[in-house]
């Protein structure tokens, strides 16, 4: 599958361990959905609307933990905030937003690992191995690029619709809603990112048109047809017994698949970090560095990417 990657400081966020949205390089996939370079629509200018008050979509990145002591601090409170039922939509989006760029912040300093282990309490150090784990991974598998995309970054359809889309596909089908969960996070940041890729992908779950011929029903854009396909599709290579198949031949790289399943183990074991994951925002990786792609973001082509676009001390 083409990937149009979100690379989480998530995944996804697009959760995710790790951050950022961006085109993955990788071999020629022998299916559909996952490689991306997005279409939307005003001239490669960021077209964004000024943070409402209250509002669950920022316009600026989180800050950035400087310090291993800072990094553990900060997971450990968002992890708390993200997993307590009792949390308002407000709250549970600012911490999973302050967790998304605190995990990557891990993923790019290994030096801090040790340190950020031991700072945690005991029942996070699963957490923490693989929200990094999935943003390394992911991480390999992206080249910074010179131009911001020509993508459109719009509000992802409500949670529970979501899990109403992939524990329908999972009865129907037989694959574990979190893997479904998992592919969309990474794919497409949960429905954020709108575009069609280089490789020609389209849709939430990033089909190729010649794949969703064969393994899809209804309307390649709709989220819950899309859901569908992607579970019929990771059936037929082997899932729910072979998910390690199934996944690869979804994309075709091992990082890929590690990273996949890393997060869809934390929305088995935890189930409420779903919840976390789907406030992830797009990161996009440039030569100058890591830039939030905000909802509102809008451009109809490519334009070369400046300094001035890269946020000094973001994600």
């Amino acid at each position: 599958m083409p990937l149009l990657v979100v690379l989480g400081l998530g995944a996804a966020a697009c959760g995710n361990g790790d951050g950022e949205a961006t085109e993955i390089d990788r071999a020629t996939p022998t299916t559909a959905p996952a490689d991306t370079t997005t279409t939307t629509e005003d001239g490669g200018d960021e077209a964004v609307a000024p943070e409402e008050e209250g509002s669950v979509h920022p316009t600026e990145a989180p800050e950035r933990p400087g310090s291993a002591a800072d990094a553990a601090r900060r997971i450990e409170e968002a992890e708390r905030i993200v997993r307590d039922p009792g949390t308002a939509e407000l709250p549970l989006a600012r911490a999973a937003q302050a967790l998304q760029v605190a995990y990557r912040a891990v993923a790019d300093n290994p030096d801090w690992d040790v340190e950020v282990r031991a700072a945690l309490p005991g029942d996070l150090h699963r957490s923490l191995e693989r929200n990094v784990h999935a943003s390394r991974e992911l991480h390999q598998l992206v080249r910074p690029r010179e131009e911001l995309p020509a993508w459109r970054i719009v509000e992802p359809d409500p949670a529970d619709e979501l899990l109403d889309h992939y524990r329908a596909a999972e009865a129907e089908f037989g694959v574990g809603w979190e893997f479904l969960a998992a592919i969309h996070l990474v794919e497409t940041r949960m429905g954020r990112i709108r575009g069609t890729s280089i490789a020609g992908a389209q849709g939430p779950m990033q089909f190729l048109p010649s794949t969703w011929e064969a393994y899809g029903e209804g309307d390649i854009n709709d989220t819950g047809d899309a859901i569908r396909a992607a579970a019929r599709y990771l059936r037929a290579n082997g899932a729910p017994a072979d998910m390690d198949n199934a996944l690869y031949r979804y994309n075709p790289t091992e990082r890929y698949v590690n990273a996949v399943h890393a997060y869809a183990a934390e929305m088995r074991d935890e189930p409420r970090t779903f919840r976390g994951y789907y406030h992830w925002q797009v990161y996009y990786t440039t030569v100058h560095g890591t830039t939030l792609l905000p909802v509102g973001y809008a451009a109809d082509q490519t334009r070369p990417v400046t300094p001035d676009d890269v946020p000094v001390a973001r994600a």
